[in-house]
Parts: structure tokens; sequence; C-alpha cells
């Protein structure tokens, strides 16, 4: 199925969701992470793919300012990494 370029908060979240599970090693990934996000072909996924490592790689060789968030009662206003992963393990485990 087709769709346009643009994608939706929910399409990311299900393609970011879809990265933790299936890795680089993993049978089918871009076929799988396809089907996970929806309604996006292979080569979206892997166009996607590809324009976030070149976004990772910007904001890892300081091309890209790091946003100066606020905090919330003393804490991060994100989920701490660690804890995002463990929760995507989790889920994968269920």
């Amino acid at each position: 199925m087709a769709s346009s370029g643009s994608w939706t908060a929910k399409q990311n979240k299900l393609f970011e969701n879809a990265l933790a599970i299936y890795d680089k090693d993993s049978p089918d990934r871009w076929h799988n992470m396809a089907k996970a996000v929806g309604g996006k072909t292979v080569e979206e996924v892997k166009k996607h793919y590809e324009m976030l490592v070149e976004d990772l790689t910007k904001i890892e060789t300081g091309q890209v300012p790091l946003p100066n968030y606020k905090k919330i009662n003393n804490k991060p206003p994100y989920i701490p990494y660690m804890e995002e992963e463990q929760r995507l393990r989790n889920l994968k485990m269920q």
C-alpha cells in the first residue's frame, strides 16, 4: 500500500517501536517494520530510517544544537532512555 511522504505521529511511534523489535539482524526486517507501521511500503520505511540516521549523525557531530528542556518538579520532561528500553523489552517478551 503506497502513501504520501508524510508520517503521522502515530506512524512515527509505531516505527520507533518496530526499530526496537527488529534489529539489523532480524529476518525480513523492513517487511516486518512496514507491516508494524501500517500504510507504508518497505521503500518508505527504509527511506524514513535513512533520514533518521542522517538526523542522528548531524546531532552527534554537533550540527544541530540540542534543545534546552525545562525541568518539571526538578525532573526532565521525558522518559529516561533506559526506562523506555526496559519497557519495550518487557513488551517484546509478552
